[in-house]
């Protein structure tokens, strides 16, 4: 169940990416509008995040990034749970200079794991620091942070600067054979007490792991055959099988629709920076078309006799501004959608556009009894037929206004609720997930 499950959601992941990349790399999407040089250099690098979440996604590789302060043990963590020394590891300080990366493949192959094991936290100074984690965390699908002995202030504040981040964590208690007497809940405590930030949630017990992932030499006595007895230095076998499992059991239960959620979300911010970008580029086009469509349904309007066509007439028309306005834009969106996306406005300008619809009526309703009424019998009746008819259009043209500045403003996500948009899918699959896993924990922030 949960193996088709998480198909699913790689399915839908892939089929959301592989539609999104189709519209944007194509050329239909302008319309009538020529291609803008300036627009394309500006989304370049958008497209290409979209194009490397959809390789990331095809090659099933799941992201595990190391965080910690400086001689935590970061990398003889990744060393053990891979089984090989392939990180540099030492008593001194920093061995670890920048990201590094190292690739792992579980029992089972299913999926492929990139470990990115990351220089100490308080080595970096300043900017370089964040822009340094900020970008790991930003790549990875699950995060490990490292941490040994006492809690610092400044651990408990990067933890919260990565909890910020919405990715799944997992706090990672080292050097348990110096420190044997800290269980899980005590750390837990520990974490609880020197808490900086209390809208951030805390980490769950279940979600701290104790390992030994290089212990310290012991000193042991050897008997020889001969009877003689020494003693001698041993390193123990690291102790990180409570972790590999914990790993494990995350990518079994998980770790495919974690790989779908992560590349989704990297999707939509693409997207949404590709329509931001678009609607600043393409603002003086988008504003004569928002003042033509205003003077044309304050026209229409105000020239029409009829009630009901007043009220018909300038639906459509808003539903047309829509659709131009996502054409100049160059976002994928049907009348279907276009429709939904009117509805939206009205329901969230809070009666303002309802107002609109009745006043229409009201004025309309007048309008038309003074249009049966004979110009030549009665020349009032023409003088009040004008005003009436100039007010209702008036009114008519400052909705239409409203109408097209809110639909800028749902444009500029990128139409990425449409059923197939990265959006959709987030929220599918975090309604799907079982309630013990770590994307549930996550799914307020998500």
């Amino acid at each position: 169940m949960l193996s088709s499950r998480q198909e699913i959601h790689l399915q839908q992941a892939h089929a959301s990416l592989k539609h999104t990349l189709s519209w944007y790399g194509s050329f239909r999407r302008h319309w009538n509008y020529p291609p803008n040089p300036e627009l394309q250099a500006a989304v370049r690098k958008d497209l290409q995040i979209l194009k490397g979440a959809l390789d990331k996604l095809e090659q099933n590789i799941i992201r595990i990034a190391t965080f910690g302060l400086v001689s935590r043990g970061k990398s003889a963590v990744i060393n053990a749970l891979i089984g090989q020394t392939l990180l540099d590891t030492g008593p001194l300080h920093g061995v670890t200079q920048w990201p590094k990366s190292v690739r792992w493949t579980p029992p089972g192959g299913k999926v492929h794991v990139e470990f990115i094991d990351t220089p100490g936290l308080d080595e970096i100074e300043g900017e370089t620091r964040a822009n340094m984690a900020r970008e790991v965390a930003y790549q990875a699908d699950l995060i490990l942070f490292v941490v040994a002995g006492d809690i610092t202030r400044t651990e408990c504040e990067a933890l919260e600067e990565l909890q910020r981040s919405q990715k799944p964590l997992i706090l990672v208690f080292n050097k348990i054979d110096l420190y044997p007497c800290q269980d899980c809940q005590e750390i837990y405590q520990q974490l609880k007490a020197i808490k900086t930030n209390n809208q951030n949630p805390i980490l769950s017990p279940e979600e701290i792991v104790r390992v030994a992932a290089e212990p310290q030499p012991i000193l042991v006595k050897v008997k020889y055959p001969d009877g003689k007895v020494t003693e001698e230095w041993e390193t123990p076998s690291p102790q990180v099988e409570e972790l590999r499992q914990k790993i494990l059991t995350v990518l079994n239960q998980e770790g495919r629709s974690l790989l779908s959620l992560n590349v989704l979300i990297q999707a939509k911010e693409a997207e949404e920076n590709i329509a931001k970008k678009t609607l600043e580029i393409r603002k003086k086009e988008a504003e004569t078309i928002i003042w033509n469509f205003t003077r044309y349904k304050a026209l229409a309007v105000a020239i029409n006799p009829i009630v009901f066509l007043d009220i018909i007439g300038g639906a459509i028309t808003d539903l047309a501004l829509i659709r131009s306005l996502a054409k100049l834009y160059g976002l994928p969106i049907t009348s279907y959608e276009a429709g939904k996306l009117w509805k939206k406005i009205l329901i969230s300008s809070g009666g303002l556009l309802l107002g609109e619809l009745t006043t229409l009526f009201i004025l309309g309703i007048g309008k038309s009894t003074l249009a049966a009424v004979s110009f030549f019998e009665s020349p009032t009746a023409l003088m009040t037929y004008g005003s009436a008819a100039t007010m209702q259009g008036g009114i008519a043209g400052y909705y239409a206004y409203i109408v097209g500045k809110a639909a800028q403003e749902y444009l500029e996500k990128g139409c990425s609720w449409s059923p197939v948009g990265p959006s959709t899918i987030i929220q599918n699959i975090i309604n799907e997930v079982d309630t013990h896993t770590l994307i549930y924990r996550l799914r307020e922030k998500l």
